[in-house]
């Protein structure tokens, strides 16, 4: 019995070890066509013309900084980061604010039509983005908000509130109703109740939430290409309004395609503990 037991623990071993390195595997394999991209960007383009990215493992002399020189000389492209971040920042603040708002609402608050009400909201998150752009287009022409960022902010605003509601509601309704009770006793009213009790349980959900909504935004070219200023677009629509003027300019598309992706990669390492454990309350619920 001792001997099986042993050889159970030596196999549990082998095969914990053995997954580890298969998560390791595949870390590093969902990581290549980032570091691709980045050694991409640190070559010159004669140099990514004549092979690909992988000869810096033969010649790592190679490497240089001269296209990120070029890319902060680009007024385009350095332009169309500071419009992502006016665009990104206020959409991200006001889904959590008005979603953090709402979902406590929902969970702790009694109107008439509550659940109806949130029947709808939940309903909302399966209209697709397409449908809304010749309305909304129409509607923003009327009132002076085509092409303006405030026009772009409001879009993802109102498209990221539906699943902030319904993610935000589920967190916020596991909270002990004891505990609640306890700080209406002590003559919490509903806003202190709100921002010295809920928020700060709630922290891992909305963090998550916010992730969601800076990577979505961050990313997003349909509703910046449609609703953005083009003489101030985002950095997506300007790295696609570069391939299609340039053939042949990686020296300003490799740096300028890394900088758009590494810095919602590095909002998502920063915070993916709250972000696993607020989209785990989220789904349980």
């Amino acid at each position: 019995m001792s001997d099986t037991s042993v050889t159970g623990r030596l196999a549990a071993r082998a095969a914990g070890g053995a997954v580890r390195v298969f998560l390791v595997l595949a870390a590093m394999f969902w990581l290549l066509p980032t570091l691709g991209l980045l050694i991409s960007s640190l070559l010159s383009p004669a140099d990514l013309n004549k092979a690909g990215w992988w000869q810096v493992l033969t010649a790592p002399s190679r490497l240089t900084t001269v296209n990120y020189d070029h890319l902060l000389s680009n007024d385009t492209i350095t332009g169309s980061l500071l419009s992502t971040v006016a665009i990104t920042v206020p959409a991200t603040l006001l889904v959590v604010l008005l979603g953090a708002f709402a979902g406590y609402a929902f969970a702790w608050l009694e109107f008439p039509g509550r659940d109806a009400l949130f029947l709808l909201v939940v309903a909302l998150l399966v209209v697709p983005v397409q449908v809304a752009l010749i309305p909304v287009s129409e509607l923003f022409g009327s009132i002076g908000l085509f092409e303006t960022t405030a026009g772009v902010v409001l879009f993802h605003t109102a498209f990221g509130l539906p699943f902030a509601v319904f993610l935000l509601r589920n967190f916020f309704a596991e909270i002990p109703r004891e505990l609640l009770e306890a700080a209406r006793l002590d003559g919490a009213g509903e806003l202190r109740l709100f921002t010295r009790v809920v928020l700060p349980l709630g922290g891992p959900a909305i963090a998550s939430l916010g992730i969601f909504q800076f990577l979505w935004v961050w990313n997003d070219m349909l509703v910046a290409l449609v609703f953005a200023d083009s003489a101030h677009p985002p950095i997506t629509v300007a790295l696609q309004q570069q391939v299609r003027q340039f053939s042949n300019n990686i020296d300003v598309l490799a740096p300028g395609a890394f900088l758009s992706m590494v810095i919602p990669l590095a909002v998502f390492f920063a915070f993916q503990r709250q972000f696993v454990s607020g989209v785990m309350a989220g789904a349980i619920k």
